[in-house]
């Protein structure tokens, strides 16, 4: 008996945990339909897609948009994501951005985000510069034209692709201004489909003529920089009056958003934001259209007509509001006044002192040759003896004479002199080389050399009719220059 009750209770208690796992499981599936279907929950699957040239701000913009205090420029296609949270729900999702390179050669990567299954999903950032703005409308059009390329290559289902544009169509025609859904015409919105019709107002002329079927928002970058095109370019109200109607001139083609920030000075970088949440996710936004302040300006997609446009061109007097961009906005000529940022700096006091000190430096050579040795000042004076003796056979004289000497024989006598001197020289302890003279092998140095003397006067000249010949000796010397000789 004990056994059979044992099989009982272990039986109940297997029925009952499968009981509790079913029950579990059920819960777990009725949560996950519900998270499924709750249209409460933020989309996972949306993205934006920045597009413009380089230095247009795609960086600066994205990490603003990020609240990213330290950018980084990347290169290539590049992936970030905005934390998109939604407060009222508690919810919270990422936002996709993808930014491309300026540089039109990577279009092709553009497969890589835009494609069949992301298309209904994409929302397109294309940003242009204020620094310059004669480039705005050609970049604008460039970078619309590879994106449109692009899509054509993208096996879209025409009818996805029809409804699409049909939604941005919608979109555009049924904005309706903030504050301003109390009226009565926002019930009537709400009726049926022939109510709807009934009340939808006609495009203007040359308004969503190239719909893509995608959000395009036009962003105007750095516009704090329109304070350095009046002072240096001599920018005035009416050149910024004409890049703000030909802007929002090509928004209406393709239903597009136009937004002026200034990641500098945090202008408008706000309502981008808010924007771009409300048009991805239908977050409520308050934010009215802004065209007062030229560096702010803010224009909703569905916002504006030609009407409204028309307004700029009071301010626009010295050319036609049609002319084409580039004649008008032309790029400018360096000039002149531009040079002045180009500064000269004076030479540092030591680099100065250096190169004076190289070029003294260079002059040490010819200072010094006047304290030369006494072996070159003997050869020196003998080639000043030479040109005294080749001078008196020639009959000139000599512009330089020794005083007391006359003619040939009184040379010849000084140079005697000159080099006795410099052999009888006697070096003390404390002078020259001690001891220099007093050896053997000098000594006979020296009258080797006193006897190649005389025979080089023998030599150079013959002696005169009244001319005695006296012996080499230091002695003979005076003897000779004391005897009568021919007076030159």
């Amino acid at each position: 008996m004990a056994l059979v009750g044992q099989g009982i209770t272990g039986t109940a208690q297997l029925e009952e945990s499968k009981d509790e796992t079913d029950n579990q499981s059920v819960w777990s599936t009725i949560l996950s339909q519900v998270q499924a279907s709750s249209p409460n929950k933020l989309p996972s699957c949306k993205l934006v897609l920045i597009m413009g040239d380089d230095e247009s701000g795609k960086t600066s913009l994205t990490a603003k948009l990020q609240g990213n205090e330290d950018p980084k420029k990347g290169s290539g296609l590049e992936y970030h994501y905005i934390l998109v949270r939604d407060e009222y729900r508690d919810d919270q999702t990422r936002l996709g951005v993808w930014v491309l390179d300026g540089d039109s050669w990577h279009r092709n990567l553009l497969k890589y985000v835009v494609n069949e299954e992301s298309f209904p999903h994409t929302t397109i950032l294309l940003t242009v510069s204020m620094t310059q703005p004669w480039n705005i409308l050609e970049s604008l059009e460039n970078w619309t034209a590879i994106l449109e390329e692009n899509l054509n290559r993208l096996k879209l289902d025409p009818d996805i692709l029809e409804q699409q544009k049909q939604r941005i169509l919608k979109r555009f025609q049924e904005y309706v201004e903030p504050g301003d859904e109390v009226e009565s015409v926002t019930p009537l919105k709400k009726g049926s489909g022939s109510e709807e019709e009934a009340i939808t107002l006609p495009l203007d002329e040359n308004t969503l003529t190239d719909n893509l079927g995608v959000d395009i928002i036009v962003v105007a970058t750095k516009t704090d920089y329109m304070s350095t095109l009046e002072k240096e370019y001599d920018y005035k109200d009416e050149h910024f009056d004409f890049i703000q109607q030909a802007l929002r001139k090509f928004c209406m083609r393709y239903g597009a958003s136009l937004v002026y920030t200034s990641v500098k000075e945090d202008k408008n970088c706000d309502i981008l934001y808010k924007y771009l949440v409300h048009r991805i996710y239908g977050f409520p936004f308050k934010t009215p259209a802004l065209v007062v302040e030229k560096d702010a300006v803010f224009i909703p997609s569905g916002w504006d007509n030609n009407k409204k446009i028309s307004i700029l061109y009071e301010n626009i007097t010295s050319v036609n509001p049609d002319d084409r961009y580039s004649d008008v906005i032309i790029k400018p000529i360096i000039r002149k006044a531009m040079q002045r940022e180009m500064e000269v700096t004076s030479e540092d006091d030591q680099a100065f002192l250096v190169k004076q000190q190289a070029l003294l430096s260079q002059q040490v050579p010819t200072a010094g040759r006047s304290q030369e040795s006494p072996i070159r000042s003997s050869s020196g004076v003998q080639k000043t003896t030479d040109r005294r003796l080749s001078g008196s056979t020639t009959g000139q004289g000599s512009p330089k004479k020794i005083d007391g000497a006359k003619g040939g024989a009184g040379s010849e006598g000084v140079l005697q002199n000159f080099f006795n001197s410099l052999l009888n020289r006697k070096t003390g302890p404390g002078t020259g080389s001690p001891g220099s003279l007093r050896t053997p092998e000098k000594s006979a140095v020296r009258n080797d050399a006193v006897a190649e003397l005389d025979r080089m006067i023998r030599t150079k000249k013959p002696l005169g009719p009244n001319q005695v010949d006296s012996p080499s000796s230091p002695n003979s010397t005076d003897a000779r220059s004391s005897s009568p000789g021919p007076q030159s």
